[in-house]
This record gives structure tokens, C-alpha cells and sequence, in this order.
């Protein structure tokens, strides 16, 4: 860990830009009760998290950050007096809104602004109800083990099976109902990477020409091409 904070703070001082805000995505952003730190704008390059711009905040807690944007993709801010919360955002060519307060820094931001972040959140409020679900069905296996209730085990194994799949299958119509946007393939690759590669296909075969040719479309193409070769 500590190798790779050392790696981002590198990368940070090699890219960083405070001033004269050129990219195709412009971050506007507030941090309600930041009076002084560094914030940072970060992305996925290969496998490294890398720093693409930062600035100084000396007051009032306002920040803009930029960068160009070739392919939406999943973009981080994070400050450097608190490297163990980041916020996660769907970057898109075009200005970005981000608020937040620096006590729950992560859990208390609201972004605006970016129409793949509108679906990830779409998605995401129903993905908690599977999760909210699963951490029951944990608990009740538990007690069951404990217990020694072999039947009661058998059927909340069951329930636990038939749960995940239905979570696969909410994750599949969501992306195939907006293969459109760039979060159809980031989903597949997020959610469905340990499914069954029929439900990977059947977005990947949804996608429109444009998402098919983003980032995340040639990453998931990609990745079931690989999959079906193991496979062989």
C-alpha cells in the first residue's frame, strides 16, 4: 500500500495542473469544511492509479479540476490528508459538479452532471437491496452452522444461490436496457466478472457501435475473447 501511495504522490507531482484549466472535463467541486489540503483527480492507467490533476485549497473548500477525457470512464478525488476515503465518479467530456463534506467525505457526495454516473446510481440503489439481502442471509447462515442445522443451512444456501442470480440477471437487463451508455460495459465488468459468459455476451452482442469502440466496450469484448479461449 504504502508503495503505491508513494507511486501516485510521484505521478501527482509529474501531472499536476493548478492553473489554466484546459481539458474536456472541467471537475467543479466544494469539500463543505475543507479549509486547507490538496485535492486530487485520479484515474486507472493499466493497473496503476495515477493523479492527472490537483490543486491547493486555502479557505472556502471550492476546486476545479480538469483533464481530456477520450472515453467516459471511472474517475477518483481523494485528498491527501485523508488517502483512505476517495469519492468514484463516471467522467465524461463535458463540467462535473461534486459537493461534499470533508467529515464523510466519500459518503456524502452528490454528483451532477454526468448522465453514465445518473445510470451507476440507478443501478447501484437497487444493487443495495441484493447486498442488504446477502448480509441476512450471512447472518442466518451463521446461526444455522452454529446451531448444527443442516436443513436450515441446505436452504439458505439455496435462497443464497437463487439470490445471486437474480442479482446477474438485474445487472444484465439494466446494462442490455441502456447498451447506449458507457456504464453497459463497466457494469459487466464490474458485477458480471465471475458469471456465466452467456450473460457478458448477450450485453456485449446490445452495445451500440459507439460503446462497442469505448473503453470499457473494447475492455469487455476483450475480456470475454479470453474467457471463451480458457475456455477452449
Amino acid at each position: 500500500m504504502k508503495k503505491l501511495l508513494s507511486c501516485v504522490i510521484l505521478v501527482t507531482l509529474l501531472f499536476s495542473c493548478t492553473s489554466n484549466k484546459k481539458g474536456n472535463m472541467l471537475v467543479n467541486g466544494t469539500i463543505d469544511g475543507l479549509k486547507k489540503g490538496t485535492v486530487y483527480l485520479q484515474k486507472m492507467k493499466d493497473t496503476v492509479l495515477v493523479s492527472v490533476d490537483s490543486v491547493e485549497i486555502n479557505g472556502d473548500g471550492k476546486f476545479i479540476l480538469s483533464d481530456d477525457v477520450e472515453s467516459p470512464e471511472i474517475y477518483f478525488i481523494s485528498l491527501d490528508k485523508m488517502q483512505s476515503e476517495i469519492i468514484s465518479f463516471f467522467g465524461e467530456p463535458k463540467e462535473i459538479s461534486i459537493t461534499s463534506k470533508v467529515e464523510k467525505f466519500a459518503t456524502s457526495a452528490k454528483i451532477t452532471g454526468s448522465e453514465n454516473q445518473l445510470k451507476l446510481d440507478e443501478h447501484n440503489e437497487m444493487a443495495k437491496k441484493f447486498t442488504g439481502k446477502q448480509l441476512d442471509l450471512f447472518k442466518e447462515k451463521f446461526d444455522a452452522q452454529k446451531a448444527n442445522d443442516t436443513a436450515l443451512l441446505s436452504k439458505l444456501l439455496k435462497e443464497e444461490k437463487n439470490l445471486i442470480k437474480r442479482k446477474y440477471y438485474y445487472t444484465t437487463n439494466f446494462a442490455v436496457t441502456h447498451s447506449d451508455f458507457e456504464t453497459a460495459p463497466y457494469l459487466a465488468l464490474t458485477e458480471l466478472y465471475n458469471a456465466n459468459v452467456k450473460l457478458l455476451d448477450t450485453i456485449n452482442n446490445s452495445l451500440t457501435a459507439k460503446i462497442k469502440k469505448s473503453k470499457y466496450g473494447l475492455q469487455l469484448d476483450k475480456f470475454i475473447k479470453e474467457i471463451k479461449q480458457n475456455e477452449n
